[in-house]
């Protein structure tokens, strides 16, 4: 069985159950890649003993990206 006919079958139960149907296949794969690298860039300067910002910078950080 492929990844549509999956799909096809999980979106049948689901209405069958009155459930939202799943996500088409592939289509949170980009998503899935940005994370994973955001993932491997915060290990990597953990890692390397960078320390998370605390206090007035945690806050500076906050009001800018927030």
């Amino acid at each position: 069985m492929n990844a549509i006919q999956q799909h096809m079958l999980d979106a049948y139960r689901a209405s069958q159950r009155g459930e939202q149907a799943p996500p088409l296949p592939g289509r949170h794969d980009w998503q899935v890649v940005r994370e994973f690298g955001d993932h491997r860039d915060l290990t990597a300067a953990l890692a390397a003993g960078h320390r998370p910002a605390r206090g007035r910078l945690r806050r500076a950080l906050a009001r800018v990206f927030h």
